[in-house]
């Protein structure tokens, strides 16, 4: 029987198909859902949509034989990005599950899913429970056929385009100046999203790799690795665009790169989306990772914002989203929350900001980005370790001995020094990592912190 406690983590489910994972298995989470919706909420339907993987189609049909054979009807919008989904999931008032593995490579595959509204179900939110109950199924080998006295029936509903005039009502870029785009979408999701949202606006799209391939030929869809950027910022160089957009795999992040062909942080975005957030007026707190840079909480404050500081991770902050009602949040990985979209994380809107940002001054964006970018960073940093809790005890004593040093453990280990610079040690939920983010007031000091930590994490 497979293991789930290894595919079913903090956020969602994730594994390689079909050596962790498999259709049988698929059948009994989608069982194990379609109860526990039902229980909580009297839920009647659920929503599913797929990437491009070629696992992805199997696996959600055998998920849906599952919720069906417990009397739950399924409606298949098929063809999405993950904030398609959550579209669906948000606009049909119905508990979802998206079959996408993001930027994971080829062989892995996985499952997001929500409630009804979009809302989130994490390990502290409902997912032990659905992975207790699916673990149960299959130790039983449970009989997956429908209910004659409740049969589940299927149903198909495209939402894209739904999807793209919501979206177009939430920023208006129809009187922006004209711009040049390069989009990677990596072979996922983007080639399908972007045309249907942005076609008709003052914006050449450049296209490129929107190709639809689970196999990824291009390269892998995670532009957190600079490695996935090369291509685009040489594509924006070559084309002479004014920005250029990198989507993941299952395009719910979206990376931006200025007219120079560099990475613009995706903390200066969120900074930038906050403000514009803030500037509507329908809210003052501004959700924020404790990765993000310390810059994003300064320049909230600034417009009159309140700055809540979370965890990683979706379920975590669009919880804290609804304690707080805030109007936005952002994730130094580039996911970003917005309340007008059920407090679900869309790169597709947060794009939308940036070209409105950019589309109503003159500045290139490279200029209008470094207002938001005040210091230096190391991006994340992962480094393979067997003993991650060893190596995180290490650095903390280490750092704990020294004098005005403030330590806390909202996520992992969080080590502010006396000089700004500062520091976070957080285990990968997925791999045997260790993931380092560092920022200092300047280049030099950064490198050098960065440096000293890896030091002791590898050693």
């Amino acid at each position: 029987m497979a293991d789930l406690t290894s595919i079913i983590k903090a956020y969602d489910v994730r594994g390689v198909v079909p050596d962790q994972w498999d259709e049988s298995v698929a059948r009994a989470i989608g069982t194990a859902f379609a109860e526990y919706v039902h229980a909580e909420t009297g839920a009647t339907s659920v929503v599913t949509a797929h990437d491009m993987r070629d696992s992805s189609v199997p696996l959600s049909r055998a998920f849906a034989e599952g919720v069906l054979s417990r009397g739950v009807d399924v409606v298949e919008a098929g063809l999405g990005s993950t904030d398609m989904l959550y579209f669906a999931a948000g606009s049909l008032e119905m508990p979802g599950a998206m079959f996408t593995a993001s930027h994971n490579p080829a062989q892995y595959n996985g499952i997001k899913l929500c409630r009804a509204g979009a809302a989130p179900i994490g390990q502290d939110s409902g997912l032990v429970q659905i992975r207790e109950w699916s673990e149960q199924l299959l130790e039983e080998a449970a009989v997956f056929d429908r209910d004659p006295g409740r049969p589940g029936t299927v149903s198909t509903r495209d939402v894209a385009v739904e999807y793209a005039a919501y979206l177009r009502g939430l920023v208006d870029l129809s009187g922006i100046r004209p711009l040049k785009v390069v989009v990677d979408a990596g072979n996922g999701m983007g080639g399908h999203t972007v045309p249907v949202v942005l076609s008709g606006l003052p914006l050449e799209i450049v296209p490129m790799y929107f190709e639809l391939d689970g196999s990824f030929p291009n390269h892998e869809a995670n532009p957190l690795d600079p490695a996935n950027l090369v291509d685009l910022q040489a594509g924006v160089r070559q084309h002479g665009a004014d920005i250029g957009l990198a989507f993941d795999g299952d395009a719910d992040r979206c990376f931006i790169i200025d007219e120079r062909g560099e990475p613009v942080s995706p903390s200066a975005i969120t900074g930038l989306v906050a403000v514009r957030e803030l500037a509507k007026g329908t809210g003052t707190t501004i959700i924020h990772n404790l990765i993000t840079s310390r810059a994003v909480p300064e320049i909230v404050r600034e417009h009159g914002g309140t700055p809540v500081r979370t965890r990683v991770g979706h379920s975590f902050i669009k919880e804290e989203m609804a304690r707080t009602d805030a109007v936005f949040g952002g994730e130094h990985s580039a996911h970003y929350y917005f309340r007008d979209f059920w407090r679900a994380d869309t790169g597709m809107l947060a794009a939308m900001h940036v070209l409105a940002a950019l589309g109503e001054q003159s500045r290139p964006l490279s200029e209008l980005a470094a207002a938001y970018e005040r210091y230096a960073a190391s991006g994340e940093v992962n480094s393979t370790v067997g003993d991650q809790a060893g190596r995180v005890a290490a650095v903390r004593e280490t750092y704990g001995e020294r004098d005005g040093v403030a330590i806390d453990d909202l996520d992992g280990l969080t080590v502010s020094l006396p000089d700004g610079s500062w520091f976070n040690l957080r285990a990968s939920n997925t791999e045997p990592l260790l993931r380092l983010n560092v920022e200092a007031p300047d280049a030099a000091r950064m490198a050098t912190l960065r440096d000293e930590v890896l030091e002791m994490v590898r050693a």
